[in-house]
């Protein structure tokens, strides 16, 4: 795509982020349309923390994909850095005009420009589409990842 903009969300933005997170096939099952209390404090959260990131994606004054990207200091790989990426969401009927890619190689470039030595994310099992995107970015299916829902 051309002209995109990526920027730190503002809270402005939240509408926008929720419906973009709500308007997938998991998320449609797992986040609302409309911002609460939890969203609010979420967002304030996020904002307040150097470490992460809330980007946005905006061309032509719209919103049109986001992302959080957060930083991880470590003692492992001798006190890398690492860059967790999550949440990517590209707004469904753009999707497959390579946003997605132009939204992670600019996350990537950031990582590198930071001195990370590892860039990271997890995708669901059930999204081969995803799995098969981030392997021609170059992500490697390195790992077994695991969660408990609390």
């Amino acid at each position: 795509m051309t002209d995109v903009i990526f920027r730190e969300a503002v809270r402005a933005d939240l509408p926008a982020v929720i419906a973009l997170l709500a308007d997938d096939v998991l998320g449609k099952a797992r986040d609302f349309t409309e911002v609460d209390e939890a969203y609010e404090r979420a967002f304030a959260a996020i904002d307040a923390d150097p470490r992460n990131h809330l980007v946005v994606a905006e061309t032509g004054g719209e919103l049109v994909g986001c992302m959080q990207i957060t930083y991880i200091p470590g003692l492992g790989r001798h006190g890398a850095e690492r860059s967790l990426i999550e949440s990517v969401r590209v707004r469904s009927d753009l999707r497959g005009r390579g946003l997605g890619r132009e939204m992670m190689v600019w996350a990537i470039d950031r990582a590198r420009e930071r001195g990370c030595a590892l860039v990271q994310l997890t995708t669901d099992k059930s999204r081969a589409d995803a799995h098969r995107f981030y392997r021609n970015l170059g992500f490697v299916a390195s790992h077994e990842g695991m969660k408990l829902a609390l």
